[in-house]
């Protein structure tokens, strides 16, 4: 039930933001030299790596490590990237992952490849066992605010009480919290 959810959602949101979808493309490939899309390598389910779609909000100089490990995230920032984070507007391509089946609308945020504390310690709490998702409990309660073990107590909070009724809370609050721009560090 969960995943013709994500697909019929996912599907629907295309075709809604297909128009924004490719004004922001047109946007980040006007602003800054490189692809309008930048293809980062994540762990899915089961720890499987993947390449999970984002419009790209920084220079193609910028190191593959998590924003927070950047001594000054801003300088490498395009000039239309803090926009774009802020309005979320940067995760609209992870449309085509819960399309092909590598992430659900709600579920964990997938980790970077090189995220091996975050991997571990969701590894050890079974966390990997479920699909990553486009939000989560952890993104709506702190987001890049909260230390590893938090966001995994949260991640472990959903996969233990996880349902249709859990998801669409997930969803609307998450829909609050875009249009508050809350919780967004860089």
């Amino acid at each position: 039930m969960k995943r013709i959810f994500d697909l019929v959602l996912a599907l629907l949101a295309l075709f809604v933001l297909l128009i924004p979808i490719g004004l922001v493309a047109l946007l980040v490939k006007m602003t800054s030299p490189g692809p309008a899309v930048y293809w980062s390598e994540r762990v899915g389910r089961y720890n499987k790596l993947f390449k999970m779609p984002k419009f790209r909000t920084m220079r193609v100089d910028t190191p593959a490590v998590a924003t927070h490990l950047l001594l000054d995230p801003q300088q490498f920032l395009t000039p239309v990237g803090s926009f774009l984070r802020k309005s979320s507007l940067d995760e609209l391509p992870q449309l085509w992952s819960i399309i092909k089946g590598d992430m659900s609308l709600v579920g964990p945020r997938p980790a970077l490849f090189n995220q091996h504390d975050l991997v571990a310690l969701r590894t050890r709490h079974r966390v990997d066992q479920v699909r990553p998702g486009l939000t989560g409990w952890a993104q709506i309660n702190g987001r890049d605010e909260l230390p590893i073990p938090d966001k995994v107590k949260l991640d472990l909070v959903y996969v233990n009480e996880q349902s249709f009724a859990l998801d669409l809370k997930i969803i609307f609050l998450t829909l609050l919290k875009v249009l508050r721009r809350d919780g967004v560090a860089h």
